[in-house]
């Protein structure tokens, strides 16, 4: 495994002619993209000064080469430095979306390399509003299946030099993807990505993530949430507060 330096992601050549054609860049990338893995990141930490703290962060991953191994809490070469919210087989691998960091791009008018969201896997074709929480996908060698989104902290702020990025991540709702491992593997840059089997209650990723923010109430899809039988402890005892509080 090799460390690189990250390059700015950029659209695949069809999608700029679509937009020099004036078609949807959406509509364009689900026909034109496979679901692939485009790049592996991973950090051993790094300390950084922040307000007058003394922060340990692996929030600043780098793309790595060749095939790296997927265990049940982690990515190899990979460490995480909190493991209060960071971590565990609930969040062993994180995934953030091609797609989503053109649209930052455009909206930082900034250029973002591979890892910037510190995400382990950058995805093309993987959109998280067409993936369901308990969905399993197959990754390269691993098996993987779908746990929660993003709720960032303030070391997203820390990363991009800007204390407001997290509730400008918020407000985006483009929150990438948090996995369990299924099955041990390998992964790497270039590997296929592809669906096992989909969760039948359909509760896709940004909709569970608005059950912890604006539409925390919403009972009909709180009843689905608490459904999936692959839902994890916290999630589910968060949504079960949130019916009691309406209850109430």
């Amino acid at each position: 495994m090799q460390r690189l330096v990250g390059q700015a992601l950029c659209l695949p050549a069809r999608i700029r002619a679509s937009k020099r054609a004036g078609t949807s860049p959406a509509s364009t990338t689900k026909i034109s993209l496979s679901m692939r893995i485009v790049s592996v990141n991973c950090s051993m930490g790094k300390t950084v000064s922040w307000k007058g703290r003394t922060i340990e962060t692996s929030i600043f991953k780098d793309p790595v080469t060749g095939r790296v191994a997927v265990g049940k809490t982690n990515v190899e070469g990979d460490r995480q430095s909190d493991l209060t919210v960071h971590g565990g087989p609930d969040k062993a691998v994180y995934s953030y979306a091609l797609e989503d960091y053109l649209w930052w791009q455009a909206e930082l008018n900034r250029a973002l390399t591979p890892g910037a969201f510190g995400e382990n896997l950058t995805t093309g074709g993987l959109e998280e509003r067409n993936v369901f929480i308990g969905d399993v996908l197959r990754a390269g060698t691993a098996i993987l299946q779908v746990v929660q989104p993003r709720l960032p902290c303030y070391k997203l702020g820390i990363k991009f030099g800007d204390d407001q990025m997290p509730k400008r991540f918020m407000k985006a709702a483009r929150w990438g993807i948090y996995f369990r491992v299924l099955e041990e593997g390998t992964v790497e840059s270039g590997d296929s990505i592809e669906f096992v089997s989909r969760d039948p209650q359909q509760i896709s990723v940004p909709e569970l993530a608005i059950l912890a923010s604006k539409d925390r109430f919403n009972l009909t899809l709180v009843d689905r949430a608490l459904a999936i039988p692959s839902l994890n402890f916290e999630w589910r005892e968060m949504l079960q507060a949130n019916v009691e509080k309406r209850n109430r």
